[in-house]
């Protein structure tokens, strides 16, 4: 009903934000809020992961329905949808880790499966997996679907990485952020996919962002700083409202207005 119901911007823009610096500090501070929130709610209020799946599964479903009728990009309904999704990611990933028994390293393997699978049928039946074409309600499906599995793949990297190599959560952000920093290099130096660059850019921000989530409230013992989820969630949820608020964001060309600009 919803690919029935939704309709294609008439402006010539997409559903989601310009890639830009603004895109990547908000994106960094969500995964964070998606691993604190998620933690939160299973372990502080002790509600458990298959509560806490279902509970922002429900919002994430809510959410991108919204997004997909929505006819324009509204940067506080994508945002939200974005939280959702890495709210989702963290408790799902618990969920494989520890209620299934298949451990970080299966955990992870599933993940990036299923990841791999979605942009798979994403490319071949579109043709394309890049984020400028997501302006049609199958494509957003698509997209939120892709999402959201990357943030769970990215959750289950980085306890994986903290625990099961013995780096902690410190060491794990830093081999994290250290991709990034490649991936940069690759986008300033190279010719490389700027396609293949966002997505894998996409993936290693959400374990950094889980890393640096578990590093602000694991106990002092495991190398974290102890501080009280809640608060931390709090803190964290008020600098990506002031972000929205503050930071210009506009929504990104789908390839339609691209080639028209270009005639022009």
């Amino acid at each position: 009903m919803i690919v029935f119901l939704a309709q294609t911007p008439q402006n010539g823009r997409t559903k989601v934000p310009e890639v830009t610096l603004v895109f990547w500090i908000i994106k960094i501070a969500v995964t964070t809020l998606g691993e604190t929130g998620g933690d939160s709610v299973t372990m502080t209020l002790n509600w458990g992961y298959s509560t806490g799946t279902a509970i922002f599964l429900a919002a994430l479903v809510t959410l991108v329905a919204a997004q997909i009728l929505v006819r324009e990009f509204h940067p506080l309904l994508y945002w939200a949808t974005m939280i959702a999704s890495t709210t989702f990611g963290t408790t799902m990933a618990d969920f494989c880790d520890r209620s299934l028994g298949i451990g970080y390293t299966g955990g992870s393997s599933l993940l990036l499966a299923l990841l791999l699978g979605t942009l798979a049928l994403w490319y071949f039946a579109e043709g394309s997996i890049s984020v400028q074409t997501v302006y049609r309600p199958r494509v957003e499906a698509f997209y939120w679907i892709a999402i959201t599995f990357s943030q769970t793949l990215g959750t289950a990297l980085g306890d994986w990485m903290a625990d099961s190599t013995g780096l902690g959560y410190e060491g794990g952000a830093l081999v994290f952020a250290t991709g990034l920093a490649v991936l940069v290099a690759f986008y300033r130096w190279t010719g490389m996919s700027r396609v293949a660059l966002f997505w894998a850019a996409f993936i290693l921000t959400r374990p950094l962002g889980a890393t640096v989530g578990d590093f602000l409230d694991k106990p002092i013992d495991d190398g974290g700083l102890a501080l009280s989820r809640p608060i931390a969630s709090a803190v964290i949820a008020a600098f990506i409202v002031a972000c929205i608020l503050l930071l210009p964001q506009r929504a990104g060309r789908h390839p339609g207005e691209t080639r028209a600009r270009c005639a022009s």
